[in-house]
């Protein structure tokens, strides 16, 4: 037999490399990759008045070149990036990475917990505006091919976003394995488009400059800060990068910035100021001006594949926000379904697929057009970006222990740019930007609503639990009678008895040969080793205690947690096991803890929660449920 060389070892890992590389092209980039379309025409659309001089337009490209330069390739691909959760990204990830050790205190634990939930809100509102803006400054380049086109614009626009979300069912595998030649070739037409008009006026390039855009402030003041907020529109892809980085791995997504993303997007940028620099009527749009005429058709259609993968890495990015919020016990059970064997992170979440699809068609009717839609989308993720700063300097403080006077200025470096694109954002609050900080806040407030309410009924729960000692010392004492089989009894509460085996017990004066108390808690990891994922502990008179552990990125899975206990020691026939659920009737009383409102707003949510059954995938014919009232 032939042995593995190390040449081969050396093609083997190339190869894994370029793959990844590619469909991290393919997912991560689909959004800051599609900031060209619309990006320049909004700094000098009619909403904001700045004349296209040539001062401006070096002034603008300078900024551009240095936002692109210091937020996405210094502060995301070079630190942000190294602030793994055991491999995983996203602020999810970084609140949870912070927490374990940044958290002495209830009072810092909890602000990092607010902090990480509301940026983790705003994503939503990015999942709902990435897909209207993209998608309609694609459909706007048929104006430029004759304003005859612009009624079609919106009608167009809504149809490709409805046959975008109705797809979502069917999962992004088969269509995903196209993605990164797509966006190659998106990337490379923006480089040739843009490098075709640097030729003409290479003076453009003076633009690499920094001086030009503090000269740019200096002449326009606080217009030209107003500015800023459209200049932002050039990174607004930047959360992507780390929230993918468990999909691919920080090396693919460092390596396709830097030789293709980076480079495709200047050129383009360029190319854009370059063309209003010759003609400065082509504000109206340069992206499409800078094509061709016979090329505008088949331009339009690349944009619109372009943008449709740029929504679909939004949307999935929702789905996976999703899971890791009901895992982490910010959301209600909801339906949740796999959509490929192969790959953990290809999930599709119904509820949250047609809220976005409802919500995007009715910004599309609302703003009509992109350039008023741009106010609505810097402040859904400038919020988020300063928020995901602050949570760094305490995950390289505390848990990385980095000497303050190094991770200080740092941060605070970051944090003045972030500042700097926000204010510039939230002026524009009543243009639009109101529609993701009122969604944000409402999220915000269910999340927390879930999480508190969840925690007192633990506590109402532990408080009426029997101790399992006592229990078990009755149970010898007063041997109930047995029935052959296993019942598994789920149980939020690790140590009491659960009320579900004890109303059991109360009406039918039974238990099973086996007897299961089974606690799945969710680690704030992504993933919990194959070791570590159940634990079974003997209580004696044929009881035992099951601890299962799942990381946030995780689904839980009965069958295979029983298949696990089997082979420690707890014998167990799926076809004999009865499983006892609770099922409680909460009423909201005055009783301490949390707002009367809150606590029926926490009742509306859990009795419109998925049941247990369905979340676990456990056999409908094999449940019992017992219900209890329980007063909050």
């Amino acid at each position: 037999m032939g042995t593995v060389t190390e040449s081969d070892a050396l093609k083997g890992r190339g190869k894994r490399l370029f793959f990844l590389s590619l469909a991290a092209l393919g997912v991560v980039y689909g959004d800051i990759g599609t900031s060209p379309l619309y990006t320049l025409r909004v700094c000098f659309g009619p909403e904001l008045g700045l004349p296209v001089t040539e001062a401006n337009v070096l002034g603008v490209l300078s900024l551009v070149t240095w936002a692109l330069l210091f937020t996405i390739s210094l502060k995301y691909l070079v630190f942000i990036l190294k602030a793994d959760n055991r491999g995983e990204g996203g602020i999810l990830a970084l609140m949870a990475l912070a927490k374990p050790e940044a958290s002495p205190s209830r009072t810092r634990a909890l602000f990092l917990t607010a902090m990480g939930v509301f940026g983790a809100a705003l994503l939503y509102g990015d999942g709902i505006i990435t897909p209207a803006i993209t998608v309609l400054g694609a459909m706007e380049g048929l104006e430029v091919v004759t304003p005859a086109l612009a009624a079609y614009v919106v009608p167009l626009s809504l149809g490709v976003l409805v046959a975008l979300f109705v797809l979502q069912k069917r999962g992004t595998a088969r269509v995903g394995t196209l993605f990164g030649p797509v966006m190659t070739v998106w990337f490379l037409t923006l480089a040739l488009l843009g490098a075709g008009a640097i030729l003409t006026q290479p003076r453009v390039l003076l633009a690499f400059n920094p001086l030009y855009g503090m000269e740019f402030f200096a002449r326009n003041g606080f217009h030209g800060f107003l500015i800023l907020g459209a200049v932002f529109l050039a990174i607004t892809g930047g959360e992507a990068l780390y929230a993918d980085m468990g999909h691919f791995g920080r090396r693919p997504i460092r390596l396709v910035w830097f030789l293709l993303v980076q480079p495709s997007l200047m050129l383009n940028y360029f190319g854009q100021g370059a063309l209003l620099l010759t003609d400065p009527e082509s504000a109206r749009n340069p992206f499409f001006l800078l094509a061709p005429s016979w090329a505008l058709y088949p331009l339009v259609a690349l944009s619109t594949a372009a943008a449709v993968i740029a929504s679909q890495a939004v949307i999935s990015g929702a789905f996976s926000l999703t899971r890791q919020a009901v895992q982490l016990g910010f959301c209600p059970r909801m339906e949740i379904r796999h959509t490929s064997s192969l790959e953990i992170g290809q999930i599709y979440a119904p509820g949250v697929n047609w809220a976005l699809m409802v919500s995007t068609i009715l910004l599309v009717l609302g703003f009509q057009n992109s350039n008023r839609l741009a106010a609505a989308y810097g402040v859904a993720v400038t919020t988020t970006m300063v928020i995901t700063t602050l949570i760094f300097l305490v995950v390289t403080v505390r848990r990385w222990n980095w000497p303050p006077l190094a991770a200080v200025p740092l941060s605070l470096a970051f944090l003045t740019v972030d500042l700097a694109f926000f204010g510039a954002n939230i002026i524009k609050v009543q243009h639009g930007g109101y529609v993701p900080l009122l969604l944000a806040g409402a999220i915000f407030v269910l999340m927390f609503t879930w999480k508190k309410g969840r925690g007192i009924l633990a506590q109402r729960l532990k408080e009426g639990a029997l101790p399992a000692d006592l229990f078990l010392d009755d149970v010898e004492r007063n041997p109930p009678h047995r029935v052959p089989g296993t019942a598994v009894f789920m149980t939020g509460n690790p140590a009491g008895i659960p009320g579900a085996l004890l109303h059991n017990l109360k009406h039918n004066h039974v238990l099973h040969e086996r007897v299961a108390l089974l606690t799945v808690t969710t680690e704030e990891v992504p993933v919990v080793s194959a070791k570590d994922r159940l634990t079974v502990e003997p209580l004696g008179h044929g009881f035992f205690r099951l601890s299962a552990r799942y990381g946030f990125m995780e689904t839980p899975d009965i069958s295979q947690l029983l298949a696990l206990a089997e082979g420690q020691g707890f014998p167990c026939d799926p076809m004999t096991t009865t499983f006892f659920l609770g099922r409680e009737n909460l009423i909201p009383t005055d009783k301490p803890g949390m707002a009367r409102w809150r606590k029926s707003l926490f009742g509306l949510m859990s009795r419109n929660a998925q049941s247990a059954t369905m979340f676990f995938g456990i056999p409908a014919n094999r449940v019992v449920e017992l219900g209890a009232q329980i007063e909050l």
